[in-house]
């Protein structure tokens, strides 16, 4: 309960914001909150004084408000559904999180440190993660973010073994795409000439490396086997560019836009 109550009963009972006078405060997914309690909290910003239910007495609170959502405000104050002023009050100092598709760098610190805290919390083996899997997390979508890397890494430490984490253990490996020597094509690849079968398979390829390696060039160069300066020029013929944003190189081909909402912390 936010707000707390007061019954004869039960007698004073402080809520969430009461407990929190002098202190922070912190509101998961902003955006799902009802409009009456958004009008609510609006009013305890801007007057810092609220009434318990069933009392009358003004509870004044100090507090600092932290808040975050994974849609786009924005989109939710135009369809009526979030409102203007409260956005407002919260947007002081808003901080965007970027997805994990954009900081693929980050993901093999981000398993370990959760490895590292299953471990300590629950006991589950404390595995290291072999080379081969940790290019695999770099490059395989991760639409829910860090709470399905987290997911993702405990449904390993649970089904595994003691041994490093291996390729074929993270979600979709379980059959290898390569039979005897062969690459097994997807259906769409296979319908296309070499040429154009060749140019989607570099363009892919390389955006997927060069996102793997946060934007450095220089690193996927080696990686790939390329000199940085025919990597460069292999680029500009795929039409693949780079660009910062939120504090890493994200590649992506000439003239996309990313329409994807990041959550944001206001």
């Amino acid at each position: 309960v936010l707000f707390g109550r007061e019954t004869p009963e039960r007698g004073i009972e402080k809520g969430l914001l009461e407990q929190a006078h002098g202190g922070i405060v912190y509101f998961d997914e902003v955006a799902d909150m009802p409009l009456g309690t958004q009008s609510k909290i609006l009013r305890v910003l801007t007057e810092q004084q609220f009434a318990r239910v069933g009392g009358n007495d003004k509870v004044r609170v100090d507090l600092r408000v932290i808040s975050s959502t994974t849609r786009n405000l924005s989109t939710e104050i135009a369809a009526g559904r979030f409102r203007q002023e409260l956005y407002d009050r919260l947007n002081v100092v808003p901080i965007a999180v970027p997805p994990l598709e954009e900081r693929r760098e980050d993901i093999p610190e981000l398993a370990l440190h959760f490895i590292e805290n299953f471990n300590r919390t629950q006991g589950l083996p404390l595995r290291q993660i072999s080379d081969e899997a940790q290019a695999l997390m770099q490059t395989i979508a991760w639409p829910g973010n860090v709470r399905q890397l987290r997911n993702v890494v405990e449904r390993v430490l649970i089904m595994g073994d003691d041994g490093p984490i291996d390729a074929r253990e993270l979600p979709g490996q379980s059959e290898s795409p390569v039979d005897d020597g062969r690459i097994v094509l997807s259906g769409g690849l296979a319908t296309l000439p070499l040429r154009d079968a060749r140019e989607l398979f570099e363009r892919e390829y390389l955006l997927t490396q060069i996102n793997r390696f946060g934007g450095n060039i220089s690193r996927t160069a080696t990686f790939v086997g390329m000199e940085r300066s025919a990597l460069h020029r292999k680029l500009k013929s795929l039409g693949v560019t780079t660009t910062s944003k939120s504090g890493a190189r994200v590649a992506h081909l000439e003239g996309d836009e990313d329409d994807e909402s990041l959550e944001e912390a206001l």
